[in-house]
């Protein structure tokens, strides 16, 4: 009996952790995607459409990757 509650609480914590170290990942990445493109934009201003419109593809990218690992913490939780 013991061991399916710290089993069940061991899951929903390795959950929580993986959920919030892909929401900071996610942050990071796209902090460092922002940065790196307003550099791009400081060095060549001509081309800023085709700087922003692929800055922003990879940050919505990267959002997709970041809720699906969301998904799959959730599912750890639900599906034990």
């Amino acid at each position: 009996m013991l061991d399916m509650i710290l089993l069940d609480a061991m899951a929903n914590l390795g959950a929580a952790i993986g959920a919030g170290i892909a929401a900071v990942a996610a942050g990071i990445g796209i902090g460092k995607i922002g940065g790196s493109a307003m550099e791009a934009i400081a060095r060549q201003p001509e081309s800023t459409g085709d700087i922003r419109s692929n800055m922003i593809v990879i940050a919505a990218l990267i959002e997709g990757v970041a809720f699906l690992a969301l998904i799959v913490c959730v599912l750890a939780i639900i599906m034990k």
